[in-house]
């Protein structure tokens, strides 16, 4: 037995719960579950008892009634055993699902095993948990691990790959002979970092990758290649250091600084700097927080997003 306080508080959360039902509980009974014995069960008891210092219309949270062998507990907040609540559940299973995304198959063998326990912990809980509100969502799959594997070993040997693969708004697949330099996580999604037979750096998103194999030809692999990516934080290809700076509202700043790592400004606003691909790109960004977001800088970029909006508006 141990008499750290840290020890009485697990004593304590675990005890209350038990007995704070109205009736008689023999303090062996209750020590015996406890693993104390009946004198330590008391001096518990009468930590949360006690009190010295009762402040003017203090009502008892806890009452404990001791009779001789026997304790009985009133308590109007604890009627269970202290465990996480239905958004807290749902948070560590969503996190759980995002972690299992990045991970090759043999690292995705225990997160599924505490993804099962988590569900069926979820599925127990008490309608009374008040988790009204609570939505389920599932993630888009990011790819085939089986893939991603295969790339990795691909990359690691310097060997060149062969992909089926099917772009973003194309309706039939093509086959491809790429140098596949390095793998990036951009966006909640894999990418490929890649460069074809004329040099030109490509990016193959692996959710859309339909088959891949790597060839016995080698190559002579560029470590620098798709650190842009990385630095960014986002895939595209850019061949300019051409940047916008632009300035997002209080209404959304809070999210997009939380998830760029940037400090907020003193009104709550947020002006930030992008790497810009294309100015099609850029333009589409911003339309897409409607007017909280503004362009600031370059002049180029706010015209050509102004004649978009009257285009748009015509």
């Amino acid at each position: 037995m141990s008499d750290t306080a840290s020890a009485q508080l697990k004593r304590v959360l675990h005890l209350i719960p038990r007995l704070a039902d109205g009736e008689e509980h023999t303090l062996v009974d209750i020590a015996a579950k406890a693993e104390t014995d009946p004198a330590e069960l008391l001096r518990d008891l009468d930590s949360i008892s006690d009190r010295f210092d009762d402040p003017g219309g203090f009502i008892e949270g806890v009452s404990v009634f001791v009779d001789g062998d026997t304790v009985c507990v009133n308590a109007s907040h604890f009627h269970r055993p202290m465990r996480l609540t239905m958004p807290e559940l749902c948070a560590l299973e969503l996190g759980l699902t995002m972690l299992r995304r990045e991970r090759t198959p043999a690292e995705q063998a225990p997160i599924d095993r505490a993804l099962e326990r988590l569900r069926q912990t979820i599925s127990r809980v008490p309608s009374n948990d008040r988790h009204e509100g609570t939505r389920y969502a599932d993630l888009s799959d990011a790819g085939s691990a089986e893939h991603l594997q295969m790339l990795r070993r691909a990359i690691a040997g310097d060997r060149k790959v062969e992909l089926r693969y099917r772009a973003g708004g194309a309706t039939e697949s093509t086959t491809r002979t790429v140098c596949a330099h390095s793998l990036a996580f951009a966006e909640q999604m894999w990418y490929l970092v890649a460069t074809s037979d004329d040099g030109s750096l490509r990016f193959f998103r692996l959710d859309r990758i339909e088959a891949a194999r790597a060839l016995e030809e080698t190559f002579e692999r560029d470590a620098s290649v798709g650190m842009r990516v990385q630095e960014a934080g986002r895939a595209f290809v850019s061949d300019t250091s051409k940047r916008m700076t632009i300035r997002y509202s209080p209404r959304i700043a809070r999210w997009i600084a939380e998830r760029e790592g940037q400090p907020l400004a003193d009104d709550g606003s947020l002006t930030m700097e992008h790497p810009v691909a294309d100015d099609s790109w850029a333009i589409r960004h911003v339309l897409q927080y409607g007017p909280d977001a503004e362009v600031l800088a370059p002049e180029t970029l706010r015209a050509a997003l102004a004649d978009r909006l009257a285009r748009l508006a015509g």
